[in-house]
């Protein structure tokens, strides 16, 4: 199983022209069974290189092979049409679940302005068994925000976990209360707008309360203390000012024996930052 994680900066490339088909041509190529993206525009003309078209539209288009799912936390109307901005993920496997959860967005008197967040989750039928796989772009500018932003996502792995220990259906309830199992196992990735060595990602990385997996960040799984590719910084991008590790996966510890590799495509400048792949058994 691949999973490819990738903010695509709505498809602008280093000379500053959205090339959509880029990003796809990058995609084919990595050959991916599920895909994760950040920075999907649509609709956003006032965007560097103007993302006029839906690119929700256009990716879901490119891989019709695949199943879609869509959220834009950024929603702004303008006479009445929706301009969107936001997260994408496409699944090769069939997916049983999907919960779009927003993100905390708390006042930051500091950063007064921004975007709310959210984060994609799914449960999917892959060959080792069901997974969730959950993708998310988090606050770059506020601390306290994107600090929010990462308990929530504990909280929300936790529940996950504690869910998963109880599940037992019931066959009285109606339909829609019927989501069937919903397991612990995960894989979460996409943009986390924090450093391997920050507070943040000591704080997504805590040790798991009784009865919930532990998350753990697959590149020091498979690579150790290895240094870390960059995964944005690179082609002379305006930011960020050096090449740095922004993008991650993290697994569930269920999943760590099952990591073959973890590894960045650093060769493409179709946006500013660069793909990240996982492979699993």
């Amino acid at each position: 199983m691949r999973v490819v994680s990738w903010n695509i900066h709505w498809g602008c490339g280093r000379d500053g022209r959205i090339r959509i088909h880029a990003i796809i041509d990058v995609l084919r190529k990595l050959n991916p069974d599920v895909i994760c993206l950040q920075e999907v525009a649509a609709n956003h003309p006032e965007l560097e290189g103007s993302a006029s078209a839906s690119q929700f539209k256009q990716l879901a288009g490119a891989f019709g092979g695949y199943h879609m799912i869509e959220q834009a936390p950024s929603e702004i109307y303008r006479n009445n049409l929706p301009r969107q901005f936001g997260n994408m993920l496409l699944s090769k496997f069939r997916i049983t679940q999907a919960q779009r959860h927003m993100l905390p967005w708390p006042v930051d008197p500091e950063h007064p302005a921004g975007m709310p967040r959210g984060i994609i989750e799914t449960v999917l039928e892959a060959p080792g068994g069901k997974l969730r796989v959950l993708t998310t772009h988090l606050e770059y500018y506020s601390p306290v925000q994107r600090r929010a932003q990462v308990r929530r996502i504990r909280e929300l792995h936790d529940e996950a976990c504690a869910r998963a220990a109880v599940y037992q259906p019931d066959p009285e309830l109606e339909p829609p209360c019927q989501l069937g199992f919903r397991p612990g196992t995960a894989i979460y990735c996409g943009d986390f707008n924090f450093g391997p060595d920050s507070e943040d990602c000591r704080a997504l990385v805590a040790p798991a309360p009784a009865g919930s997996l532990a998350l753990l960040d697959a590149w020091r799984v498979r690579h150790g203390d290895m240094a870390r590719a960059p995964t944005a910084g690179l082609h002379g991008f305006k930011w960020p000012d050096k090449p740095g590790c922004y993008d991650y996966f993290f697994v569930t510890e269920d999943l760590a024996g099952r990591i073959n590799d973890v590894s960045v495509q650093s060769e493409t400048s179709a946006s500013d930052h660069q793909p990240i792949v996982l492979d699993i058994t």
